[in-house]
């Protein structure tokens, strides 16, 4: 066990303002690996000072001059990859290829489209006898999630870098150690003392703090939508900008012209990556009344071959409340067709894939995000019930459609209240908009749309 001290703040690591700690247990184990300091209202306050103070400096860095500090950070990110795999495989328990491809992979590629955008965006413009000027929002306040902790910490550093903002990032408690690696990058890439800072701590404490603190101007969350409720009410009574990346129940929508043996085995592996810890996930498969016992005996089959090669949950809370909405579908009349609520290991938060057939739009398994290894499938009649059925919950983030033929699933997806659609299997892309609609928040993540999160505008008539 390795017990790491200090916050990221102006540029040094500095020690904690108290003693207390915080305990990182890895997953597959149940082992403490490393502590770390349990930030206080004096490091958050210590951490926005140094963030306000160097916010008129770095806003004034020609755009040129702050993307060669988001390249050298992507470069620093890259000859890091390896070491990130390991230490999110060893706090996250995700397995030693979804670490390497997607948690290490992904940042790296985001950091470089934000070094490219900060080169080419036009922060001015000119619009009749106006000139608009593109300026940043100023102080962010980061608040990020377990589940991707390095991605989701550039998904919102880079463009607020990128953008001239300084920033202050309160990392999950549960996955801290990757973000110190990510701070450690920041210094390494040049990025000048307080434009990036790190407070490692408690959401009650040292997020709460962040959030309400006076000299923050925007607030980005990632979390659950109760939380995000909580955030934007804040905000709100505060007067600040906020953007919001809540939960998800995405559809994955399989029409009856579509290739229904690829449809459901691309949606089971879709709901099993990183152990079913994704909000995007296509946790509702919906499938016409006249296949649906043939997409049952395919999920099936699918989600038992995951048995040994998905990672465990991140905590025993969360495998507690996964399988607990096993038990709840059960009792409200789901068929358990994979996996189950037993621990399928003596040791580590380990959940079953697990496929629920049967699954009706009102129950609980098919309205709530249960953020587990858990496929529900669920029958519809036709085009207008499926419909129905993919847009009758509160979330809305994203979501996915198959058919034959492309237009008649771009048809489908255009009726859906969802903002990310893939499209008979449509690759991530890492410059479109990720965000939602409805409850799953406020805000767009990623690309020029996530740029301009981090920008206000300013118009002077000529």
């Amino acid at each position: 066990m390795k017990a790491y001290d200090g916050m990221y703040i102006d540029g040094a690591w500095r020690p904690a303002a108290g003693p207390d700690v915080i305990e990182v247990v890895g997953p597959a184990d149940e082992q403490v690996i490393a502590t770390v300091p349990a930030g206080t209202v004096e490091d958050v306050d210590a951490a926005v000072r140094a963030a306000r103070a160097a916010l008129p400096a770095w806003a004034a860095t020609p755009p040129s001059e702050r993307a060669a500090r988001l390249a050298a950070l992507r470069d620093q990110l890259h000859a890091r990859r390896d070491e990130i795999a390991a230490t999110v495989t060893a706090e996250l328990g995700a397995p030693e290829k979804l670490s390497q491809t997607v948690h290490a992979g992904v940042p790296v590629a985001v950091a470089g489209s934000y070094a490219e955008l900060a080169a080419t965006y036009s922060f001015e413009e000119k619009i009749g006898n106006s000139t608009v000027y593109h300026e940043p929002v100023g102080v962010v306040a980061a608040i990020t999630p377990w589940n991707y902790p390095l991605h989701q910490i550039v998904a919102k550093a880079a463009p607020a870098l990128a953008a001239g903002c300084t920033i202050v990032v309160k990392p999950a408690e549960n996955t801290p150690l990757v973000a110190r690696i990510f701070a450690e990058c920041v210094h390494e890439a040049g990025v000048p003392a307080g434009v990036f800072n790190l407070v490692t701590g408690l959401g009650a404490v040292a997020g709460q703090a962040l959030a309400e603190h006076p000299d923050v101007d925007l607030l980005s969350f990632t979390g659950s939508t109760a939380v995000g409720r909580r955030i934007g009410a804040i905000a709100a009574g505060m007067v600040k900008r906020v953007a919001l990346e809540l939960g998800g129940k995405s559809a994955n929508v399989i029409l009856p012209s579509a290739d229904l043996a690829r449809a459901v085995n691309v949606g089971v592996a879709n709901v099993m990556s990183n152990s079913g810890q994704t909000c995007s996930a296509w946790t509702r498969m919906l499938v016409h009344r006249d296949r649906y016992d043939e997409a049952v005996e395919l999920a099936a089959a699918a989600a038992a071959k995951y048995g040994d090669r998905i990672g465990p949950l991140v905590s025993a809370r969360q495998r507690d409340r996964v399988r607990g909405y096993i038990e709840k579908g059960v009792a409200e009349g789901a068929r358990l067709v994979a996996g189950g609520p037993e621990a399928p290991r003596p040791q580590g938060w380990y959940v079953s894939p697990t496929v629920l057939a049967d699954v009706t739009p009102d129950m609980t398994v098919a309205q709530e995000e249960i953020f587990g290894p858990v496929l529900c499938v669920l029958p519809y009649e036709d085009e207008e019930d499926a419909l129905r059925i993919a847009n009758g919950t509160v979330y809305g983030l994203a979501g996915a459609v198959w058919a034959g033929d492309e237009a008649e699933a771009v048809a489908f997806a255009r009726r859906m209240d969802t903002g990310q659609v893939d499209i008979n299997g449509g690759r991530f892309n890492p410059l479109a908009p990720f965000g939602g609609y409805k409850q799953s928040g406020v805000g767009r993540e990623l690309g020029v749309h996530g740029l301009t999160e981090y920008l206000q505008t300013k118009s002077l008539q000529f």
